[in-house]
Order: C-alpha cells, then sequence, then structure tokens
C-alpha cells in the first residue's frame, strides 16, 4: 500500500497559530482584555477588607432584619397588585411601541441587498445609536417636563430607548437574512416592499420576535425602576415607601418585583423556545 502524500507547501488550509503569534489576534485581543481588567481593580479604591469585615456584615444583617415582616395587609396588597399591573402594562406598550419604531427604522438602516445604495443607513444608525446610548431614567426626567408625573412619561421613555436597541439589532437581523428568495423576486420585477413582506421578512421574523421578546424582560425591570423619578408603578410605592423608612412595605414591594420579574422571565423564555424551534 502506497504511503500517503505529503501536503504541499502551499496548500490552502493553514494550521492555526501558536500562541503570542502575531496572526494569534484571539490571543493578543485576549491579552488586552485582561490588561484592562487589571487596570480596573487598580485604578478604584476597592475596600475589600472594610467590605468582607464582621461588623459589615452585622450591619448587613440589622438592615435585612428590618424588612421583616412584610406588610400583608388587604388594603396594601391591592395597591401593591395596582401598581404591578401599571409596571406591567407601561413595559407591554412601551415594548410594543419600540418594536414598531424598531422596525421601522431599521429598514433605512440596513443594506437590503447588494445592489442596495441605502443612502439613509449610516444617518439612520447614528440615530438609532442616539436613542439607546440615553438611559431610560435620563428619558424619563427629561419628558417628565412635557408629559407630567405618572405612567405616561414612563411608557414613552422605554419605547424610546428601546426603539434604539431594537432598531439596531431588526437592521443586523435583516442585513444577514439568505439573499436568495428576495433576489428571485427581483429578477420578476417585483417591488421592494413586497419583496421584504413575502421574501425577507418570513426568514426574519423569528428573531425580531425573539428580540422583542428578549427586551420586554428587561423592560419589565426598568419600569419598575422609572417610579423612582415620578413615572408610576412599582417604582413610585418603592420610592415612596421606602424614602419614609416603612421597611415592611418596602419589603412587600420588592417581593412583588421579584415575583412579576419571575413569571414574566419564565413566560418569555417559553415563547422564545418555541419561536426558535
Amino acid at each position: 500500500m502506497n504511503a500517503p502524500k505529503p501536503r504541499a507547501a502551499n496548500h490552502p488550509y493553514r494550521l492555526p497559530p501558536p500562541l503570542w503569534h502575531a496572526r494569534c489576534k484571539a490571543c493578543w485581543f485576549t491579552t488586552g482584555l485582561l490588561v484592562l481588567v487589571v487596570a480596573s481593580f487598580w485604578s478604584l479604591d476597592l475596600q475589600w477588607a472594610q467590605f468582607l469585615s464582621l461588623e459589615a456584615a452585622r450591619s448587613m444583617g440589622r438592615f435585612v432584619a428590618e424588612f421583616f415582616p412584610p406588610d400583608l395587609s388587604p388594603e396594601f396588597l391591592t395597591k401593591v397588585a395596582q401598581g404591578a399591573w401599571e409596571t406591567l402594562a407601561m413595559s407591554a406598550l412601551g415594548t410594543g411601541l419600540a418594536a414598531a419604531f424598531g422596525l421601522a427604522l431599521a429598514l433605512p438602516a440596513s443594506r437590503l441587498h447588494a445592489a442596495d445604495r441605502a443612502w439613509g443607513r449610516v444617518p439612520t444608525r447614528w440615530l438609532l445609536n442616539a436613542l439607546r446610548s440615553i438611559p431610560e431614567l435620563v428619558w424619563a426626567a427629561l419628558l417628565l417636563i412635557s408629559a407630567g408625573l405618572g405612567p405616561f412619561a414612563g411608557t414613552l421613555a422605554l419605547a424610546l430607548h428601546t426603539s434604539g436597541v431594537l432598531g439596531r439589532l431588526f437592521a443586523e437581523a435583516i442585513e444577514n437574512a439568505s439573499p436568495g428568495p428576495g433576489d428571485a423576486l427581483r429578477v420578476q420585477g417585483v417591488g421592494p416592499l413586497r419583496v421584504f413582506l413575502y421574501a425577507t421578512l418570513p426568514q426574519v421574523l423569528p428573531q425580531l420576535l425573539s428580540y422583542t421578546l428578549y427586551r420586554w424582560e428587561n423592560n419589565i425591570r426598568a419600569a419598575a425602576v422609572l417610579g423612582v423619578v415620578g413615572a408610576g408603578g412599582l417604582g413610585q410605592l418603592l420610592s415612596f415607601h421606602m424614602g419614609l423608612f416603612q421597611m415592611g412595605k418596602t419589603a412587600t414591594i420588592l417581593g412583588a418585583m421579584l415575583l412579576m420579574v419571575a413569571v414574566v422571565d419564565a413566560g418569555s423564555h417559553l415563547a422564545r423556545r418555541w419561536l426558535t424551534r
């Protein structure tokens, strides 16, 4: 039996580079990341000895003990349930508006096919960057001036920030869609709108829905925090009662937040698994 011939030196397949070789980009990237982490620890004044001391543990224990027993009176539980529903409604409406606005901005922010000049791609992506670079709390503080106290300002704040996030994710999904079905329709003279509706959108729709559900999970938490600046919901109750040092009522509100987030996370996780099957 003849022995296998050795590969030619100019074979197109190359072996992985050795560690710390000029071609090993992952090695240098990992090293740079570790240097940044070490520099961060070095530059911050982290009081680990004080944090891990026995006195700090006792202080935390006394503080946590003040949350018990939680206030479970029917009147207060009714108020907490109303706040939880308000928070849930804020997050759902804000996410729904953001999904619609994000999809509308994702179309000009993406190159739909190879021959697409995409004149609006760069400025639209700048707009998406601006929307998502401003945190929800800042949007809520700005909108409270015009919309007033209450859930309306919080809903708009969630919608504006999440529009920037979803718009960018939607644009990337649209650009990464397989071009074959769209090209086949364009050859037949089909217009761009119908090409998007019948070729591109069916491919990316499960991914768009998955992104939207994931952001809804995040917006549940964000909506609970937005109430701290007067945007309604559980966060407003939390800010009020914690400011008065009513720790039993605060514990009940925190428990409602945890329960609501856990339920929504579980439901959203199951929905995303069903969509991606």
